[in-house]
């Protein structure tokens, strides 16, 4: 088996129309289909986003026992599936549930004129699953006879390039065992673990990814012996296990923040004193340091290089999914060295302005695990 990358991402939310709205005037994506009942999509009404090569299907349930409005009661807008792309999408699926996967959906095949598209799927964490597709014939045909396809209006953007991976929070306890559900399943490979301890808070983290390459999900789990922090709190919106953040990658993060934040995106703000001891910390910036202060830009460094990294705040109602937007100049790491940075640089910020008291860590508006 397989797997290729991500086909595509598919969030069920509460109004397909108003989130489509919200990721093409002020994300940059452009509709590039739509299927409902009318097309055979019982029950539900899904809109096909894209930009450079991120496909997002965003769905509605249109009827109360649809899984879409069943998730969204729950656990509000959110990632409820992660498409993998596969060469036999039905071999996929049999080999999986042989290894273990909880089966959800059975192959389905769905054809056009030179074109056939199967799916099946199987579960993931929590209530999200994995849709395992394959493609013949015409890549622009989604899935032909159930989303028609709209032509775009452009070259479909190029400020966000792919997904770059997913977060994935999981309940105190369960790390372990879901990084081995994927390393046993779907042969995942263990490729970084760490444990963050800052202001009270403990968190741990273990990055699994396919051997492609082309597939990274960031596993993390808050330690409950410490104080409760961000983590917690999006367990507890989210009523479980889920996507807390989709991290987006840029080949130029400062052209791409400064055109979101101009359409209306909003970003976690960075204390101004973050900056101060940036190039002590990470070492000299191919980038303005007085342009990345004004657009709020982290700057973290492993032994490959450099990666620069901002993110939205939430949308949501629940306060739950956040965007990522990551430059990688090398660098293989997630930014972890940026928690405690911007810890450090919120108690100098009080410090100057005599405070002279302990302080909490930056709030989740603050930092972003």
């Amino acid at each position: 088996m397989d797997i290729q990358g991500i086909d595509h991402i598919e969030l069920f939310v509460g109004d397909a129309r108003q989130a489509a709205f919200y990721f093409d005037r002020a994300v940059g994506f452009e509709l590039r289909g739509q299927g409902g009942p009318e097309t055979g999509l019982a029950g539900q009404r899904s809109l096909l986003l894209g930009q450079g090569e991120i496909r997002m299907l965003l769905t509605t349930g249109l009827t109360g026992g649809h899984p879409a409005a069943r998730y969204v009661r729950r656990h509000g807008d959110g990632v409820a599936v992660i498409a993998l792309a596969v060469d036999d999408a039905a071999a996929a699926y049999a080999e999986l549930v042989r290894r273990g996967a909880a089966p959800v959906t059975p192959p389905s095949t769905f054809t056009g004129a030179d074109t056939e598209v199967v799916t099946a799927e199987v579960a993931g964490v929590g209530d999200v699953r994995h849709r395992l597709v394959s493609r013949r014939g015409d890549p622009a045909q989604f899935l032909p006879g159930a989303v028609a396809v709209t032509p775009p209006r452009g070259d479909g953007g190029r400020l966000l390039v792919d997904i770059d991976h997913l977060a994935i929070c999981v309940p105190p306890g369960r790390l372990a065992g879901t990084v081995g559900h994927y390393r046993d399943v779907f042969g995942f490979a263990e490729v970084f673990a760490e444990r963050v301890e800052v202001a009270g808070q403990a968190m741990n983290s273990t990055v699994v990814r396919s051997p492609s390459g082309r597939v990274t999900l960031v596993l993390l789990e808050p330690d409950r012996s410490h104080r409760p922090g961000q983590l917690d709190a999006f367990l507890q919106q989210h009523a479980g296990a889920g996507v807390q953040h989709l991290a987006l990658r840029t080949d130029d993060i400062v052209t791409a923040v400064a055109a979101l934040a101009a359409r209306g995106v909003r970003f976690a703000g960075t204390p101004a004193s973050y900056y101060d001891a940036l190039q002590a910390r990470v070492g000299p910036v191919d980038a303005p340091l007085e342009r990345l202060r004004d657009l709020g830009v982290l700057v973290d460094r492993d032994h490959a290089g450099q990666l620069l990294q901002i993110f939205t705040e939430s949308v949501h109602v629940r306060r739950t999914l956040f965007l990522e937007l990551i430059e990688r100049r090398g660098a293989r790491s997630f930014g972890s060295g940026n928690i405690r940075a911007l810890y450090e640089a919120k108690e100098r910020e009080l410090a100057a302005a005599g405070e002279g008291r302990t302080v909490a860590a930056p709030t989740s508006q603050e930092v972003r695990a």
